[in-house]
């Protein structure tokens, strides 16, 4: 977030000089994970902390303990799919500063399921590393 630091500076860092931003990036595929976690990198010189998780219950655990900024869900994972790993942390953790970006394949599931889990949005996959970036600081920027 761009903010104004107590010495009347202009800060134009992601996290505002507040706390530390973060990105939770749950996807079963640990090339998905290790390509979103390498385009998003660089935000880690900003203050922003990078979580990863390899299916929905780890996912929704991260979600619970670190109360991510952005969560990038990957619709078809292990143990809980990402959808309801979406549901689970707008109504039982009650999680609602999290933006929740649904990654998919583009097969079987329309936007409407997303958002009526309580997504803010999807990405398609292949995912476009640049299309990654900027959703996440778009987000964090808000």
């Amino acid at each position: 977030m761009t903010g104004v630091s107590g010495d009347g500076v202009q800060d134009n860092t992601i996290t505002g000089g507040g706390s530390m931003s973060k990105i939770l990036i749950a996807d079963d595929d640990p090339q998905v994970r290790e390509m979103m976690e390498e385009t998003l990198q660089e935000l880690e010189d900003e203050g922003v902390e990078l979580i990863l998780a390899g299916n929905g219950m780890e996912a929704v655990e991260a979600i619970r303990q670190h109360r991510p900024d952005v969560a990038f869900l990957d619709v078809l994972m292990p143990k809980m799919n990402g959808i309801e790993v979406c549901r689970a942390a707008k109504t039982q953790l009650g999680v609602r500063d999290t933006h929740i970006v649904m990654l998919t394949s583009g097969e079987g599931h329309e936007d409407a399921d997303f958002l009526d889990a309580g997504a803010d949005g999807s990405l398609t996959k292949p995912l476009d590393p640049d299309q990654v970036y900027e959703t996440a600081v778009g987000i964090l920027k808000r």
